[in-house]
This record gives C-alpha cells, sequence and structure tokens, in this order.
C-alpha cells in the first residue's frame, strides 16, 4: 500500500483496512520525504514499510514473513481428527485421543480464554507452535495479531531489535526506524518460541514488558506500551538453566502463569497409529500418491523405534 494515493492518503486506507480485519499483513511503501507518516502506520498496526525505490530482495524478504505471519493467525488449529477436513490445506491438525493428549487439550480450553502468559514446555518436533496457535485461535484476542518469533534463529545482535524495534543510527545497518514484534503484536498476540535461548539481557527488557507493559526501541527514549499476549515455548529445562544462572528465576515465575506440557511421542505411543493414517491422508494429497495403508511389519518397527525427534521426525519419515 503506498502512502501517496491519487484520492486519499493510504493512512485513511489502511485505517479502514485495518476495520475490515486487523489480522492482514499491510506493508507500506513510501518515498523518503513521507517516511515520517510510514512509521505512523506501524504504529498503527501495519506490517512493514519499504522505502522507494525499494530493493526487490528486501521487498521479497518482506512478503516472504507477511505470509508466513498470515499463515500462523489463519490456518486453523484443530484437535479431532474430521475425514472431511483432512484435505484442507487450511487446518492443521492436533492428532492424538491418548490420556497425556486429552490433558492437554482440556489445559488448552482452560487457559485459552483467560489473558494469562502461557508457557508451553515439550522436546523438539512435539508441536510447541500448534499449541500456541490453539490457544491463540480460542482466545478472546483471536482477531488480533499473531506474531511469532523463534528466539534461537535470530543472532542474539539482532533480536533485541528485532523484538523491540530500533530508531535509525542506533547502530550499524540501522538506516531507518523499525517497529519491532511487541509492537506489532499490540491487541493479539506474540509467540516467542525457543524462549531459553534468549541472553540475560534481552530478558530483563521482557521482563519489564511482562511487568508493566512498557519498552523502549534500541537507542530510543521514548516509552512504548504494549498489551500484548506473550506466549513462550522451550524444550529447555529452565529449572535446570536458572540454577546455571543462564536463566532469569524473576522471568520464569512471570512467564510460568499457566504452563502445558506436551508428552514426547514414546509416551504416547497410543497414537502412533492415528498419526500414521492422519499423515498418509495428508501426504497422498500433498504428493499425489496413493498410498493406502502401512503394514503391521513396519508398523511395528515404528512402534519399537524410540522417535527422539517426536511427531516432526515421525512426518518426515512418512513422507520419506
Amino acid at each position: 500500500l503506498d502512502v501517496r494515493l491519487p484520492d486519499m492518503s493510504g493512512l485513511d486506507v489502511f485505517a479502514q483496512i485495518r476495520e475490515h480485519d486487523r489480522r492482514l499483513p499491510v506493508i507500506m511503501m513510501t518515498a523518503h520525504t513521507t517516511t515520517e507518516t510510514a512509521i505512523e502506520a506501524m504504529k498503527r498496526g501495519a506490517f512493514e514499510y519499504l522505502l522507494k525505490p525499494f530493493d526487490l530482495t528486501e521487498l521479497k524478504e518482506a512478503v516472504a514473513k507477511a505470509f508466513e505471519t498470515s499463515r500462523l493467525s489463519r490456518v486453523r488449529t484443530v484437535f479431532e481428527r474430521d475425514p472431511n477436513e483432512l484435505d484442507d490445506a487450511g487446518v492443521d491438525h492436533i492428532v492424538g485421543t491418548s490420556p497425556a493428549m486429552q490433558s492437554v487439550y482440556k489445559e488448552i480450553g482452560r487457559v485459552a480464554p483467560q489473558n494469562v502468559n502461557v508457557l508451553i514446555l515439550g522436546e523438539s518436533g512435539t508441536g510447541k507452535e500448534l499449541v500456541a496457535r490453539a490457544v491463540y485461535q480460542h482466545s478472546q484476542r483471536q482477531d488480533g495479531p499473531f506474531v511469532a518469533i523463534n528466539c534461537a534463529a535470530i543472532p542474539e545482535t539482532l533480536l533485541e531489535s528485532e523484538l523491540f524495534g530500533h530508531e535509525k543510527g542506533s547502530f550499524t545497518g540501522a538506516d531507518r526506524r523499525r517497529i519491532g514484534k511487541f509492537e506489532q503484536a499490540i491487541g493479539g498476540t506474540i509467540f516467542l518460541d525457543e524462549i531459553g535461548e534468549m541472553s540475560l539481557a534481552t530478558q530483563a527488557k521482557v521482563l519489564r514488558v511482562l511487568q508493566d507493559g512498557r519498552f523502549e526501541r534500541v537507542g530510543g527514549n521514548e516509552t512504548i506500551s504494549s498489551d500484548a499476549r506473550i506466549i513462550t515455548a522451550t524444550n529447555r529445562d529452565l529449572r535446570a538453566a536458572i540454577d546455571d544462572r543462564d536463566f532469569r528465576e524473576d522471568l520464569f515465575y512471570r512467564l510460568n502463569v499457566f504452563t502445558i506440557d506436551l508428552p514426547p511421542l514414546r509416551d504416547r505411543r497410543a497414537d502412533l497409529q492415528q498419526l500414521v493414517d492422519y499423515l498418509l491422508r495428508r501426504f497422498n494429497v500433498e504428493l499425489g500418491t496413493q498410498v493406502h495403508g502401512v503394514s503391521e511389519t513396519a508398523m511395528d518397527v515404528l512402534r519399537d523405534y524410540s522417535w527422539p525427534g517426536n511427531v516432526r521426525e515421525l512426518q518426515s519419515a512418512i513422507k520419506y
């Protein structure tokens, strides 16, 4: 969306888009002379802004991130396996009817409507993002933005800027002001995956947001308020990390208002047949194949394996 349009202001168009759908990511484009207007749009919830003439690589990256953000907020996460929805690309399934998974479903239903922070614990590949999205989609903020960030996938030197934004000139390469994830998530939900990999310095800033809902952009003096609901996830033992002085104890208690423990696949082997059946149907559609089932001999092999990579590893095995 351009800032300057022939018949009205881009900001006015953006306001109408937000009234229609607050979750739709909008990328603003602007000439240097109207940068402040684009920044104002970012404050109101725009996804990103680009300066004209813009770099095509930067544009592609922004669009890719916007699509991913849209997917996270729009692709429904459902608990029950509905055969009529298996071919629906707009649905992700949390599969399993074992007692351990039934407990997870109850916890999601219990905490989703409450405006409290949620900590999701589980090994890699157990489906923590799916649970985070389920909490969001069953919350009172489901019409607001859902912003996700993997704290382990971003270099520590850039993570603080990614979370809180930065002012122009605050560090080498900061050629313009950037709005961070906490600002983008105002009125919605922010999901901090792999929170255990965050440095102590960044943890201190996240703690302040949790305590009073305020922060400053990197290199800035303006105090910004955010009411975003915070969902975090980690595969680390945070209590052990506290003992090793790698994680702040006060932050742990702020995050740990409500905890959902995801069981590893080896502890819910009763769900294995159901998972395999679901994945066969899913990948038949995705790959255009017609695999009708798994032999009992092969199922015995799958049942005897410990699945250290959990459901993600099972997905890869079935797809292969």
